[in-house]
Formats: structure tokens, C-alpha cells, sequence
């Protein structure tokens, strides 16, 4: 039985945009290797990327909350910066220096300002890594370590300052635990029992889960790994999250073969690098800015998606009908770095500018098109209205869609009062802009009424 579409609130369909913070012990070595055509071309390949075979990839693995995994596995490129940089140290002083130094020092509001400011409705902040440190200061704390959580709410006052300024608040947790299940994952194997086997792991995910719900009331419940404990009911953990919280959703990560096939309940699906979700499902593209999800310093600025395709994943994945998740990794000392927030703040621009044309939209009839000039254009729509977000900056003043408009149409650029002048074409409408336009990832018009435009 496959995944079907079920009702989700509305208030996930009109998002559009949420940021998920990837922020922990890894954050202080910051380090991972870098890989070359990682990040794919959403208009050329969506979906596709270098794909490595598996015992590679974990040695290679370019996330840096995965130091921890990597710095285990002989010749790797991890351990060979490890013990050049920092000898025999254990991973266990990182926690320890993320602890005592990082946490102590760190402002949530300069992450929710920023947030805010990149147009994002919703947050989801990771609130247990694959290291087993917790951001909270749990009634469950972990049994093989001792202070593996810290004294301050991490969690709550990100909380509190995302909903200050009017976000939503979800929390991510990795069911891999490397406390319960030592390092390392090595490949497919070793990858498919990493989440602990154990009845004793089983009730300290389903304390944490009970506990987070409990204290933060998330509105996102998102688990990672397509995994959980043997022998987790899932759906009485679910039942009871509805229950706290009415407009709640839980991803498609709790038990990924399953949830897919719809045997165990989920809300919504959460392919990654692509702008293309499962037909029939509301989904969300999870999208990192680097090759990593965890800060690492060993990127570039050309190892991060640039702002114009920024904005263009966003137009493609709406006009498609999901959402567009945008990773963010943090600094070691708690400051969003500088190449992300940049594009986070341009992203944010743009959202603005065209938001009539982006946030509570959905799929118009047709959701791809090509301007007379070559120009990709993705649409959008409303009850009242058809938006064409064109791709890119046209060479002329007149724009060629390929849409019809019946007698009585009008035509006016997204944030510009006015009707533009149009004429009908071979190939649809040609559409006079009202000067030569500026460089810029894109642009939306607005054609209403929706039942006087019709696709070619």
C-alpha cells in the first residue's frame, strides 16, 4: 500500500520556506573533505548528485556532524586531519568545550532575527546529534555519559525567540546514537543497525520524544535516519502528538520503508537536494547551503548554492507544491557564518519582494513553462490569481509566455502598481515590462482573473 495524500494544516501548505539548524559538538572541529559536483542543478538534473560508492562515502563523507562516525574509520580523512591537529585527543573534549564554553556564550536572537529576516515561517532545530549530546536539560539523561546535556534550555530559548518573531518551532532528533551504538558506520550494513537494537534505547527515544512535546509543544516532529528502536509503536507515539498538538506533523523519517508505504502514519515526505517531491503527498526539499549540514570551515564560498539558485530552488519546489527546507550550520561559537547568512538574507529579499507570488500559493494547472526567449518560468497560483515567476533576466523589455488570456485579463509585475501592456502571440502572450529589467534571479507576474488564463 503506497503513501497517500492526506490533509495537512494549512498553515504547512502556505510556509513555503523553513530553515534547519544542524548546530553541536562537531561544530567546534568543523571539519569534513570536501567533494567536488555535489550540489546539483535543480533546472538541469533535480535530484541528481555525485553519488559515491558506500564504503567511499562514509570514509569521504562530506557532513561534518559525522566527525565523530569518520574520525573512527582507519585512513580516513578525518582522522588524518584529527591527529594532525589535534593528536590523541578525544571526541569527547569537543562535547566538553561545547558545553562549558560554546553554550554558555550563545544569543538565540540573532538566529531568529536572521531567520525571520530570510523569510523562513518555521524552524527546526537539532536537539540530539548522532554524538548523543542533548540541547536540553533533560529528566532523561543519558546513562553512558555523565553531563551530556547542558544546565542551559538551548532548545526552549531558541523556542521563544523563533516565535518572537512570529515563526513556527520544530525540533529535529537523530535516532543514531553513537553512546548506545559505538561508532563506526562503515557501510549499507552497519548503516541499517546504527540506530541502538536495545529495549533500553527504545524507552529513552520515547522519553525524549514525550519530553520535547511536553516542553515545547513542536510543531514539526523530525526524526532522522528512516529508522526508530525495534519495537517502537509509533502510531500510539503519534496518536498522543496529535493530541498535544492539533496542527502538529510528523515527518516520513520514524520508519521510512513503512511510512512510505503507508502501513505507519506520517504528514508529509522529505527528499533531499531535489525540487521534485512524491506525487499525491505534501512534502518539504531539504536543502543544506554547503555540502555539509554541520559548520565546516574547509568550504568556500563556491561550495555553497549561490543566491540566484537560492531563489530559483525556491520558485521551482513551490511551483511544484512542497516546501523548501534551507540547512544552516552554525560556528563553534554559536554565530551563523557569514557565506550563509548572506544568502539567507538575499533569499529573504527576494521572498519579499515576490511574496504574493510564493507564500500561500499552490501548483497552477501548468507548472513549468519557457518564455519566446528561452527563459524558464514556473508557475503559481491563487483563488484569484496565476503567478509566472520567470527565471533569470529577459535581454528586452518584452516577455513571450506561453499562457492565453481571454478579453479582460490583466497583466501587472509583482510588486509594481499598473497593468502592462499585452498582445496575443503564436505562442501565447507577449507581456511589454515597463523598462529594461535589472539583473536579478527572477521575477513574478501576476496574471488574474485565474479563469481568464489558460496554459498553451
Amino acid at each position: 500500500m503506497a503513501a497517500t495524500s492526506t490533509p495537512v494544516p494549512a498553515w504547512f501548505e502556505d510556509a513555503k520556506l523553513g530553515v534547519l539548524v544542524h548546530w553541536g559538538s562537531a561544530s567546534i572541529p568543523a571539519y569534513a573533505p570536501v567533494r567536488r559536483s555535489l550540489i546539483p542543478d535543480p533546472y538541469v538534473e533535480a535530484g541528481a548528485y555525485e553519488r559515491v560508492e558506500s564504503a567511499t562515502w562514509w570514509r569521504t563523507d562530506p557532513d561534518a556532524m559525522m566527525y565523530q562516525n569518520a574520525l573512527a574509520l582507519p585512513g580516513s580523512a578525518v582522522s588524518r586531519y584529527h591527529a594532525e591537529t589535534y593528536g590523541d585527543l578525544p571526541y569527547e573534549a569537543f562535547v566538553e568545550r561545547f558545553r562549558d564554553e560554546t553554550i554558555p556564550g550563545w544569543d538565540p536572537e540573532p538566529w531568529a532575527e536572521l531567520f525571520a529576516r530570510a523569510g523562513a515561517r518555521y524552524v527546526v532545530f537539532s536537539v540530539k546529534a548522532e554524538d548523543g549530546f542533548l540541547l536540553w536539560p533533560s529528566a532523561h539523561p543519558n546513562p553512558h555519559r555523565r553531563d551530556w546535556q547542558p544546565g542551559r534550555d538551548v532548545v526552549g530559548e531558541l523556542a521563544e525567540a523563533v516565535r518572537g518573531h512570529g515563526m513556527r518551532f520544530g525540533v529535529y532528533y537523530s535516532a543514531w546514537d553513537f553512546t548506545f551504538s559505538a561508532p563506526p558506520v562503515r557501510d549499507l550494513a552497519s548503516a541499517m543497525v546504527a540506530v541502538p537494537q536495545g529495549a533500553d534505547y527504545r524507552e529513552y527515544f520515547l522519553a525524549h520524544w514525550h519530553e520535547l512535546v511536553r516542553r515545547y509543544r513542536p510543531c514539526v516532529l523530525w526524526n532522522d535516519y528512516g529508522m526508530s528502536p525495534p519495537g517502537t509503536d509509533l502510531e500510539k507515539l503519534f496518536a498522543w502528538y496529535r493530541e498535544q498538538v492539533p496542527d502538529g506533523l510528523v515527518n516520513d523519517r520514524f520508519d521510512l520503508p513503512r511510512q512510505t508505504s503507508g502501513e505507519v502514519s506520517s504528514d508529509y515526505a522529505t527528499p533531499e537536494r531535489t525540487t521534485a517531491g512524491p506525487p499525491g503527498r505534501a512534502w518539504e526539499a531539504l536543502w543544506p547551503l554547503g555540502q555539509s549540514y554541520c559548520y565546516n570551515r574547509q568550504e568556500s564560498d563556491a561550495d555553497h548554492l549561490s543566491a540566484e539558485r537560492l531563489v530559483q530552488t525556491l520558485a521551482d519546489v513551490t511551483a511544484r507544491g512542497g516546501n523548501l527546507l534551507v540547512n544552516v550550520g552554525p560556528t563553534g561559537t554559536g554565530a551563523v557564518p557569514w557565506v550563509q547568512a548572506q544568502r539567507l538574507l538575499a533569499l529573504g529579499h527576494w521572498a519579499g519582494g515576490n511574496r504574493e507570488a510564493v507564500y500561500g500559493t499552490r501548483p497552477w494547472t501548468h507548472v513549468t513553462g519557457i518564455t519566446d526567449e528561452g527563459l524558464q518560468v514556473r508557475y503559481t497560483s491563487t483563488p484569484e490569481a496565476v503567478y509566472a515567476i520567470v527565471v533569470g533576466t529577459p535581454r528586452t523589455e518584452a516577455v513571450g509566455l506561453d499562457v492565453r488570456l481571454e478579453a479582460g485579463a490583466r497583466v501587472s509585475l509583482v510588486g509594481r502598481p499598473g497593468a502592462l501592456r499585452t498582445s496575443a502571440s503564436p505562442h501565447g502572450t507577449v507581456v511589454e515590462l515597463p523598462g529594461p529589467p535589472d539583473p536579478r534571479p527572477a521575477f513574478s507576474l501576476r496574471l488574474t482573473p485565474r479563469s481568464a488564463v489558460h496554459p498553451v
